[in-house]
């Protein structure tokens, strides 16, 4: 399959998207950017699809996404990522939340590793994940991006 990749500029830096065929696989933080090369002369409707959903939800007009992803992991990694996409807009949870809505009650670190290896940020929701004690935790976008993105959602930190 071939990958296409759009760089687009965000209050979180410049941003990569990463598609394959009809799917968002990946987003990529500034200085993690993937070298790709195309020889599409445009950009695939799914790229320019999720920009413009990012830059609405960055402006506040998006709560949820639509833009059709299919993020490669584990089935372990899978799971994980679709509870993140089951935290509503503006709402947080705790790794040991995800574990136990996993049924492994003492996963908390695994599921710490999965949210981790996120290719999505943003769109799979991980910044939505606090310690147990309400705590920010690490993110790898770092916790400034985190921050914003939870500022984004109208959370007060």
């Amino acid at each position: 399959m071939t990958l296409h990749a759009l760089a687009i500029e965000s209050p979180l830096g410049n941003l990569q998207l990463v598609s394959e065929a009809d799917y968002l696989i990946e987003l990529n933080w500034e200085g993690a950017h993937k070298v790709l090369s195309s020889t599409a002369r445009s950009e695939p409707v799914i790229l320019t699809t999720a920009a413009d959903e990012l830059s609405q939800f960055f402006s506040g007009q998006r709560s949820e996404f639509s833009v059709p992803i299919k993020p490669k992991g584990t089935a372990f990694q899978l799971s994980v990522w679709r509870e993140l996409q089951a935290i509503a807009w503006g709402e947080t949870c705790s790794y040991r939340d995800i574990a136990e809505r996993l049924g492994k009650p003492t996963a908390s670190r695994a599921v710490g590793g999965a949210v981790g290896r996120n290719p999505i940020p943003v769109i799979i929701p991980c910044h939505r994940i606090l310690g147990a004690s309400g705590a920010l935790t690490g993110f790898s976008g770092g916790l400034q991006n985190k921050k914003i993105l939870l500022g984004c959602e109208g959370h007060r930190l």
